[in-house]
């Protein structure tokens, strides 16, 4: 296994890490994490800390895999499956949790994961006759907007939440946004190659 597909597989890992973190009741078993409050006004549980920081890191790695797999040519067909099911479970993940306990709607999650869905679909058809398309530059942008804006919510959108800036909310409304228009760009750019016999 090459340096990039070890990154990748980390990112799976600290993704399930994270998961378990904010889903599992650890306090059951004697692991909870403490609540603080924050200027007065935001009451805080640190296990959302610790999954946001621990959320950085494996965002950070999403970069770095594909870099070093394209600049040094190490690119295989088992890293570019596992860094698609990284980033699902990552991002996808953290979204239905942020939602399930109400800090972002649950419009968000049903709007990318099916946005999502339709996109890998049609990468399936295209990659069969015409090989893989590159990100859109939309689509880029609306993942580096994603990655901010579920970091941000997941510190509780603080410092801005203390003079009730919701910042996090508009990073993550407009990526989700975003996320469609890119979707779009990815049919029309493809759409020739869905229909021809």
């Amino acid at each position: 296994m090459n340096l990039p597909n070890k990154i990748t597989v980390s990112r799976l890992v600290l993704s399930v890490i994270i998961l378990i973190i904010l889903v599992v009741p650890l306090n059951d078993f004697g692991l909870g994490f403490p609540k603080i409050l924050v200027g007065g006004k935001v009451l805080v549980d640190i296990k959302y800390i610790v999954s946001g920081i621990l959320f950085i890191i494996a965002s950070c790695t999403d970069f770095i895999d594909g870099h070093i797999a394209r600049k040094y040519n190490l690119v295989t067909d088992f890293g570019k499956v596992m860094d698609a099911i990284a980033d699902k479970v990552l991002v996808n993940g953290v979204l239905i949790i942020l939602s399930a306990t109400g800090f972002i709607s649950v419009i968000v999650p049903v709007v990318i994961i099916s946005r999502d869905t339709i996109v890998d679909s049609i990468k399936m058809v295209v990659g069969n006759k015409n090989g893989a398309v590159g990100a859109s530059i939309t689509g880029k942008i609306k993942t580096i907007f994603m990655m901010i804006g579920v970091s941000l919510m997941l510190f509780y959108n603080l410092p801005f939440e203390l003079w009730n800036l919701r910042i996090a909310d508009l990073l993550i409304l407009t990526a989700t946004v975003l996320s469609v228009v890119s979707g779009i760009e990815y049919y029309v750019k493809n759409k020739k190659f869905l229909f021809e016999k």
